[in-house]
């Protein structure tokens, strides 16, 4: 039975319920990014499903077998074309789902449960792509991943186990392909529902999309869930699959020479949502690049919603007036601040040549200094200046963070040419 908040006794309608607010139907509350995301991994489903007819998971057979899915089935190219752009473009949602979540509030209490759940489903789609990646077998899959799982190296301890672990040995082989293909094809899609399943079910519980509670009497009453709801969403599902088709018809799914262990590219680069780290190490010690940076920041993630914030604007965007012109002054710092390190990191004498000291201090420990002191400068400097809550400071140092990540992958995957050496994007061949 319906209780009047949309939800019912009954699992299914906790996904969908009978009736829902109005308020609840704009666009620019979700933008639709949770159902796209669905769309899209369920795409992913299908189209995997076909490709499995013809893929072998062996070295001597994987690139051969891409090929002839290519060169010789019916609408093989095309159908291998919707599973690569329908992985890229699930990653690129499911950040942007995070994002929009984040910014309008849907993440205080009663829904801390589900952020976790959310933060869970982003990890669990970048895994699910990365595993994918080898599959094809070409120079570029092959290299990308070597890269990618290279980093685990500079994880204290349990580093060099897990990279073993995932590629079955010192070097990648046979047994990583059987590992990325197993993960790739049915451990990861199992977790992918059973998770989404629960985090739906949990948006339900907590009453549905979150909306701004100043609204009129007339936005919040409630309608049917059908047509009201079930039609914006089959628009949003068709253009979505429009302009994935048509993605997939303009753009072929890349695929260089057959992988070949001895003669590595130049430049080597990892994955496209990897590259932010990549692009890091080339700043900073790898304990601190690939190491502590990002467990402060996974760690700083998961705390988000546990904080003790003075009040909860749930479904304002961005917290207020006064947090938006606090995001843009993070935005316009990172933008600035970003591109002047890189280019200074570039051009100048290497620091620890110039001054002599252990690389650890010089490429670890001092920037290390050097960054929380600048973050801590810029959060109590931001919040002294605007007379800010810790809603509206803790936004503004999410933004900074993000915008710089952003700007490191850009420049990783567009600005680094043979050698990582900086160049413009029309000089990379």
């Amino acid at each position: 039975m319906n209780n009047g908040t949309g939800s019912t006794s009954s699992f299914i309608w906790h996904l969908h319920p009978r009736t829902l607010p109005e308020s609840t139907l704009r666009f620019n509350h979700t933008f639709g990014l949770g159902g796209m995301a669905l769309l899209l991994f369920v795409v992913q489903i299908f189209s995997g499903v076909l490709l499995r007819f013809v893929y072998q998971a062996s070295p001597a057979e994987a690139y051969h077998s891409i090929l002839l899915l290519q060169n010789e089935m019916l609408f093989g190219q095309f159908i291998r074309n919707i599973h690569y752009w329908s992985g890229s473009f699930l990653v690129m949602i499911v950040f942007l789902h995070l994002f929009r979540v984040y910014f309008s509030g849907a993440f205080y209490s009663p829904r801390q449960l589900n952020w976790l759940l959310g933060l869970l489903l982003l990890f669990l789609t970048v895994l699910s792509n990365f595993t994918g990646y080898l599959l094809p077998w070409d120079q570029r899959a092959y290299w990308a991943t070597t890269i990618s799982t290279g980093m685990l190296e500079y994880i204290p301890l349990l580093g060099p186990w897990l990279r073993e672990w995932l590629i079955g040995g010192e070097e990648i082989g046979g047994q990583a392909m059987l590992n990325f293909y197993t993960l790739h094809t049915a451990i990861f899609p199992f977790l992918i529902i059973f998770v989404m399943s629960f985090h739906f079910w949990r948006v339900r519980k907590a009453g549905g999309v979150v909306v701004p509670s100043d609204l009129s009497e007339k936005e919040n009453a409630f309608v049917p869930a059908v047509p009201n709801l079930v039609v914006r969403e089959l628009a949003v599902a068709l253009v979505l699959l429009a302009v994935l088709f048509m993605t997939a018809a303009l753009f072929n799914a890349p695929l260089q020479a057959m992988a070949n262990p001895a003669l590595s590219p130049n430049p080597t680069k990892a994955a496209w949502y990897f590259m932010g780290l990549q692009e890091l190490l080339l700043h900073f010690h790898p304990l601190l690049a690939a190491s502590a940076l990002p467990l402060a920041v996974s760690l700083g993630l998961v705390l988000l919603p546990y904080l003790n914030y003075p009040k909860q604007p749930q479904g304002i965007w961005f917290v207020s007036d006064k947090g938006r012109q606090m995001a843009w002054v993070a935005v316009l710092c990172a933008v600035i601040v970003t591109p002047l390190y890189i280019v200074a990191n570039a051009w100048l004498p290497d620091v620890q040549n110039f001054i002599a000291v252990d690389p650890i201090v010089a490429g670890g420990v001092v920037p290390a200094i050097v960054l929380l002191l600048s973050l801590s400068g810029f959060y109590y400097g931001l919040k002294k200046r605007f007379k800010a809550t810790l809603n509206e400071t803790v936004q503004a140092l999410f933004v900074l963070i993000t915008v710089i990540f952003l700007i490191l992958t850009i420049t990783g995957i567009w600005f680094r040419g043979a050698d990582m050496q900086l160049v413009w994007p029309w000089q990379i061949p």
